[in-house]
């Protein structure tokens, strides 16, 4: 089935939430080894990260959350055209160079530019316009991405031709169930793939860096290749806020301080954990009483909840949401129907 035009699923000037999955096309895996030369293309993983919080420094986007795993990336995002208004055109123009430089200096790092640089782009309003509207695209961010990516890898195996296996997969999040389920489901995809035991241990996932950066605040001791007490600042926090908490300046990893699940950082990690529990051995236990009321919260039914976040991939494909949400998708969209609709009705309370 073909994909729908960008333009159906992305709404440009509006806060919206999209779950992306770009994979690699080549035989020999992205972010693994390779079976035929022994190989090991592990350290992409950090390239991918590294560039996640680059681009999370420059756009109007919040990350929610992200998984790296060998042969594809898992990310989740939220557009901030709110945040790209606020901007000057100083700051638009700084950030854009930092992604696009029209100088590098002897590192290939982007250089500082200089007072008459920033000026040629600033006095282009048309192109000023233009620029203001990429930095919160959903689809320049992913350019960005994969672009960098791609040109890294191909220079290391000293070849050329296309990295990626075509344009991304977007599924846009319409409520907070789709949020949470979409964001467990991206942080279990080491364990379901048995990369990983633990959440703990499943390096490059937001669930890594956020876990890591909790031990840290609690004071205990670090161990090897545990994240530092800031790895995960330049992701949005977890428990939504009002707006007005977003008036406080956010770091400058990150767009905004803006959360994006109605409930904590130590609820998220126990229904993570308790998840993860179920789907990687294949069975449905019950609901632990101190989770429950997190799920009931959400209108979610506790017994369809494992098999939700297992299947979500499967189950939903350019939406997720409860069929309500839904229902207003497909008319925003003008189609009867999205796929995706009969699931939420089992799901959902």
């Amino acid at each position: 089935m073909a994909r729908p035009p960008r333009k159906e699923v992305f709404e440009e000037d509006v806060v919206g939430c999209y779950h992306c999955i770009n994979r690699c096309v080549r035989r020999a895996y992205l972010c693994g080894d390779d079976p035929v030369t022994g190989k090991s293309f592990h350290h992409r993983k950090g390239w991918i990260r590294d560039r996640l919080q680059q681009l999370a420094a420059a756009f109007a986007i919040d990350v929610l959350d992200y998984a790296v795993l060998s042969n594809h990336v898992h990310v989740v995002l939220r557009n901030r055209p709110d945040i790209v208004a606020t901007w000057s055109n100083k700051q638009v123009a700084r950030r854009w160079w930092s992604l696009f430089p029209g100088r590098k200096d002897q590192r290939g790092r982007p250089a500082e530019p200089k007072p008459h640089e920033l000026r040629a782009m600033m006095t282009n309003r048309k192109r000023m316009k233009e620029l203001r509207k990429r930095l919160s695209h959903i689809s320049w961010f992913m350019r960005c991405l994969a672009e960098h990516i791609a040109c890294r890898a191909n220079a290391e195996d000293d070849t050329t031709g296309r990295f990626w296996a075509g344009r991304f997969k977007a599924t846009r999040l319409l409520d907070a169930v789709a949020l949470l389920a979409c964001s467990i489901y991206v942080d279990l995809n080491p364990i379901r793939a048995g990369i990983a035991k633990t959440p703990e241990t499943s390096r490059y996932t937001s669930a890594y860096d956020r876990i890591g950066r909790l031990k840290a605040r609690q004071g205990r001791k670090k161990r090897r290749n545990r994240p530092s007490a800031d790895a995960d600042a330049w992701l949005s926090p977890i428990q939504l806020v009002e707006k007005s908490s977003e008036s406080k300046r956010a770091p400058h990893q990150r767009a905004s301080n803006r959360g994006f699940l109605p409930l904590s950082l130590t609820d998220y990690l126990s229904l993570l954990d308790w998840t993860g529990r179920q789907v990687r051995h294949d069975k449905q236990g019950s609901i632990p009483s101190n989770l429950a009321p997190i799920l009931e919260r959400l209108n979610v039914v506790p017994q369809h909840w494992s098999q939700l976040v297992s299947q979500f991939g499967r189950w939903f494909s350019t939406a997720a949401g409860n069929s309500e949400s839904l229902a207003r998708e497909a008319t925003r969209r003008r189609r009867h129907w999205l796929h995706g609709a009969q699931r939420s009705r089992q799901v959902f309370g």
